[in-house]
């Protein structure tokens, strides 16, 4: 059971791009669908769980988790809807090169062998991806890549703070990570739609609240999903099977007109896959920990 939970969260979350895409064409915005999903998961843990305001009002190292939080939904979210679906969710997972440097800077882990390979295979990989197809060095061609490479960077920050403030209270911790999810998303939103880059939230009908009230739902079930399945197994375990969100999205993807696959996506998407799952199994080998944070953990 705890591993068809973790895979139901890698499906739902796997398939979001395509329902952010759907509310996009009807005129909302994906950061303003991220608001509205976190919203529902802010106000249940704020009703229940009042005292953690407290605490997550007066411990600064959350905020910068809520930072991250927020920076890694907003650019996943905002990245899947707007460019190549495969693409965007390879270079989101090169979060095992950010987090071996982040984990080096903020907690002080040394650099193991296993650690380098893993860099140099996720440095590959995403040279692979990037590479444009008339040669020339390897740089983001979109937006959308743009936004996945820095959503992945903001993943690993979260994940390495998520860490660090592991002492902390898993409501507090969580209200971080919802308030992310509304406050950072929403401001960012807010910014733009003031610049005229975004429109600001509308739906055609009130019919559409009946799906995104539905999507809500949905990817809070997928993170109790999540929770119940990194609860009872170990942590790299966990990240093995988180995997499976990836060809989720990418033969989702490819069906439904999301994204394309060439040669050089799928020697690049290797590497980076296998620097990810060398990251898991690097974790077997070292004492038992928090679970990592997926895109889904920011619904905590």
């Amino acid at each position: 059971m705890p591993v068809l939970a973790l895979m139901f969260n890698a499906l739902v979350w796997g398939l979001s791009w395509w329902p952010f895409r759907q509310f996009q064409a009807a005129g909302l915005h994906p950061l303003w669908t991220t608001v509205c999903l976190y919203l529902l998961s802010l106000l249940a843990v704020s009703f229940s769980q009042r005292q953690a305001w407290r605490e997550f009002l007066g411990t600064p190292s959350l905020w910068l988790v809520m930072l991250a939080a927020g920076l890694t939904n907003t650019a996943f979210n905002w990245g899947v809807a707007l460019g190549d679906v495969l693409r965007v969710v390879l270079l989101f997972y090169l979060m095992p090169l950010w987090a071996v440097l982040l984990a080096r800077l903020i907690l002080g882990e040394r650099l193991t062998l296993l650690a380098g390979l893993r860099m140099a295979l996720a440095l590959g990989g995403a040279a692979f991806v990037l590479a444009p197809e008339g040669g020339g060095l390897p740089w983001p061609r979109s937006l959308a890549d743009g936004l996945g490479l820095f959503g992945g960077f903001c993943f690993a920050l979260n994940n390495v703070m998520l860490r660090r403030e592991a002492a902390r209270g898993a409501h507090a911790r969580a209200l971080a990570m919802f308030s992310g999810g509304v406050f950072v998303a929403g401001g960012a939103a807010a910014a733009m739609a003031g610049a005229g880059l975004v429109a600001w939230p509308a739906l055609p009908h009130v019919g559409w609240l009946l799906p995104l009230a539905g999507m809500a739902v949905l990817f809070c079930l997928s993170n109790l999903s999540l929770q119940y399945g990194a609860g009872r197994l170990p942590a790299n375990v966990t990240a093995i099977v988180m995997l499976i969100e990836v060809p989720v999205a990418a033969l989702s993807a490819l069906w439904l007109g999301g994204g394309q696959l060439d040669f050089k996506t799928a020697v690049g998407g290797a590497c980076i896959l296998a620097a990810a799952l060398l990251s898991a199994l690097e974790r077997s080998q070292k004492p038992a920990q928090q679970a990592p944070a997926s895109p889904a953990t920011m619904q905590a």
